[in-house]
């Protein structure tokens, strides 16, 4: 397994990736060029032209500072190093040619490819080529460095079957891809408390852009959006800011807006063995679900399952609540960090600890207990979860709250059973809200070396 999407150097690229991964300025024109047709952007053979002589003339460069290699054995945006701000967006497809479908794909690939490398979505940016037509970047970056822009794809179970009828009727596959539909690609359960608005969930395609500026992640799914005009329109999408998890040990534990750190026991970037088993798909799971429905879903290995939950928190109760109360809710202290049990915030919480009464020092229904490894059979997450505020409702409430985003290896076993277990029982859903949620395959990343133009994110879906 390869150590992507991990620390950058001091020029700001992750020391291997760009020596053995990252393309360069001459494989990301090619690329460009490969998925041009799909940007609707040439407005007469002489742009296309020209467009097709910039990506083949241009001079080799260095990646620019700040960036993290677009291809590789994973995507990245995932084991990176979590990056301050997101916006994710969903899209639904509005047309049923497979050939749009993978022409979109191409077109998003070298897109992602270049904005990665703090280059323009397309060859000529936002200030050149045909004076007559608009230009093929929007220009809001023109002067903002790359920012560590990560750029990550992922499919829906409607784009493999449809979206089933209010009556039950089901889905349509529209794409004849049905028979490539991963087992662990369910539909999610209404969990107990679940407050979803249908608007804010599911979609055939998401795409997530983080990055340590939010103008940067903003413009990359402004440029995706508008690369898809004809083929996909915008379901829903949801800006966060604020990391809630550390993805790597080179970052502090950062604090939700409930005020406690947040992502204490997260896995990290630099435990291959660990993501092995509870994030990355395995040529093992492929062969699993052929033999329990008879798909084939080997285009996902190297992959993973991406589960997203907009969570609202109840800000204004929460802040009348003693810390006395906030700390046995959670199971940690509020300053440090730290379980009740004892220790420092990295001490592993004792569950058997028992006070004064014999009551647990980490109450049975904290969700420290509840969502601790021991308690769910000894599954892990990769948990990659961003703030959000979104103003204030019609009661002047804010709308804010926990933007949650988790990878795992199979989300039967790895996040279901446990969204279960705290749906149920966990105190702490008296102050959530489930208002948005969504699962998603994550394709394994484009491979090193890939012919320009040619590889695109998903590609083995196809194939």
């Amino acid at each position: 397994m390869t150590t992507d999407d991990t620390t950058p150097s001091p020029d700001g690229a992750a020391p291997a990736e760009q020596a053995a991964r990252g393309l360069s300025r001459r494989g990301l024109l090619g690329l460009a060029g490969g998925g041009a047709a799909a940007l609707g952007l040439a407005a007469t053979a002489g742009f296309a032209g020209g467009r097709a002589q910039a990506a083949t003339s241009a001079p080799a460069a260095p990646a620019r500072p700040g960036t993290y290699a677009f291809t590789g054995e994973h995507q990245a945006g995932i084991v990176t190093p979590a990056q301050d701000r997101m916006h994710l967006a969903a899209f639904d497809l509005t047309t049923t040619s497979r050939e749009d479908l993978v022409e979109l794909l191409r077109t998003w690939t070298a897109m992602a490819a270049r904005l990665t490398q703090g280059l323009a979505a397309g060859p000529f940016g936002p200030a050149s080529g045909p004076y007559d037509a608009p230009p093929d970047d929007t220009g809001e970056v023109l002067d903002l460095p790359p920012a560590g822009l990560t750029i990550t794809f992922a499919f829906g179970r409607s784009l493999f079957v449809g979206t089933p009828a209010p009556d039950g009727t089901p889905g349509v596959d529209r794409f004849g891809l049905a028979d490539r539909l991963p087992a662990a690609l369910v539909e999610l359960p209404r969990f107990a408390q679940d407050a979803l608005e249908p608007q804010r969930c599911d979609g055939d395609l998401v795409v997530q852009a983080c990055a340590d500026d939010p103008q940067v992640a903003v413009h990359a799914i402004r440029n995706l959006s508008r690369a898809a005009f004809g083929t996909a329109t915008l379901r829903w999408s949801q800006l966060g800011y604020g990391r809630t998890s550390s993805t790597s040990t080179t970052q502090t534990t950062p604090r939700n807006l409930f005020g406690f750190k947040d992502g204490t026991a997260n896995l990290k970037a630099e435990d291959p063995e660990a993501l092995a088993e509870h994030v990355w798909v395995q040529a093992a799971d492929a062969e699993a679900g052929r033999a329990e429905t008879g798909a084939d879903s080997a285009w996902l290995t190297g992959g993973t399952y991406l589960v997203a939950r907009r969570i609202r928190m109840t800000i204004e109760t929460w802040d009348r609540t003693s810390l006395r109360e906030q700390e046995a809710l959670i199971g940690r202290t509020k300053g440090e960090g730290a379980p009740l049990s004892g220790g420092t915030e990295f001490s592993e919480p004792d569950l058997e600890a028992t006070g004064r009464g014999g009551l647990p020092l980490v109450a049975t229904d904290s969700h420290v207990r509840l969502a601790h490894p021991s308690t769910n059979g000894g599954v892990r997450m990769l948990r990659r979860g961003y703030n959000f505020t979104d103003g204030n409702d019609a009661l002047g409430r804010l709308d804010a709250g926990l933007f949650f985003l988790a990878f795992v290896r199979d989300p039967r076993t790895h996040y279901i059973p446990m969204q279960s277990t705290l749906s149920r029982q966990d105190a702490l859903m008296e102050y959530l809200r489930h208002t948005g949620s969504g699962l998603y395959a994550v394709p394994p990343g484009v491979p090193d070396g890939a012919e320009p133009g040619e590889a695109f994110v998903g590609q083995a879906l196809f194939t």
